[in-house]
């Protein structure tokens, strides 16, 4: 199948400053695909030129096979955008904004299954002004849905909303997801990325640094887990455990710290020595480098920094 998304060496230049150097990706019809990266690493600007909404200075780049520079108004007709806050007049009501974007559009799809799916019907007639911050993104969602779109960019869509209404968002995505929608995603929650993205990429100083599934980055980047082991006795001299590739005593004797690509193996391995020392196991915990791992050791910066 054609990709959505298609970009080949992207690049955007204000002045002297260079905000995307050469970006190179795809997105798979049907995907959901995450764009991350710290401030000012480039997600927003690649993200409006995807959408029409900003000339690029260099490079290839095709959305539902248009070229977002000369044919902005076919590909706005045919996606859905939301962004990361969405401010309309305190006057207008639910069902008043439904109508109002269904006519910026030649197709629409039912103004009242939407406001049906997203809990918003007992809302209709209200004022945007009394909306909750959760209703009010979930009415955003409806107008990014109310063409019927093939190609939906989600731009942060859940910062600054309770955790409730976050999941609520989550399952919106994940119905759109099961839809065959194309989504592309911004954020700044890593676990959202993990939970929600089939492929992400990193972003960093206007350069994909790594691109794959959550998991492959993790593997490719580090593929070291830990294991963490307490006791209730000092251990002794510690052996050679298989499948482990370091193995450091705790500070103050009681318990280890195992750094390992065969988690499995080494666990057991540990376990059955600590059984046959005759020590009494106090905690075990696996970890598996995180997406956050991945991020901070990649850009040495947090997500939001």
């Amino acid at each position: 199948m054609t990709p959505a998304i298609s970009v080949q060496g992207l690049r955007k230049n204000y002045a002297e400053v260079e905000a995307v150097r050469g970006l190179d990706f795809e997105v798979q019809q049907g995907e959901v695909f995450g764009l991350l990266g710290p401030n000012g690493a480039g997600k927003t600007t690649t993200v409006e030129i995807l959408e029409g909404l900003r000339p690029r200075s260099a490079g290839d780049v095709k959305v539902l096979g248009l070229d977002p520079g000369s044919q902005s108004r076919e590909i706005k007709d045919r996606i859905g955008v939301c962004l990361q806050t969405t401010n309309l007049p305190d006057k207008i009501t639910v069902g008043e904004a439904l109508e109002l974007f269904s006519a910026f559009y030649t197709r629409t799809t039912g103004t009242r299954r939407l406001l049906q799916r997203l809990q918003l019907e007992e809302k209709r007639n209200a004022f945007y002004s009394t909306l909750s911050g959760g209703q009010k993104q979930r009415l955003a969602l409806a107008l990014a849905m109310v063409n019927d779109p093939q190609l939906v960019f989600l731009d942060e869509p859940t910062t600054g909303l309770d955790p409730q209404v976050r999941l609520e968002i989550h399952g919106l995505i994940q119905e759109l997801r099961g839809a065959s929608r194309t989504i592309l995603l911004t954020t700044h929650y890593i676990e959202e990325a993990e939970r929600l993205c089939d492929r992400v990429a990193i972003i960093d100083h206007g350069r994909i640094v790594e691109i794959g599934t959550p998991r492959e980055i993790q593997s490719r980047t580090m593929g070291q887990s830990v294991i963490e082991v307490q006791t209730v006795q000092p251990l002794p001299a510690l052996p050679a455990f298989a499948g482990a590739s370091r193995v450091l005593t705790a500070p103050d004797g009681l318990g280890l710290t195992a750094y390992s690509a065969k988690p499995a193996q080494a666990l057991v391995e540990i376990v059955k020595w600590i059984d046959q020392t005759g020590l009494e196991l106090k905690d075990i915990h696996l970890k598996r480098p995180t997406l956050e791992d991945v991020f901070l050791e990649l850009t040495g910066k947090r997500l939001r920094d």
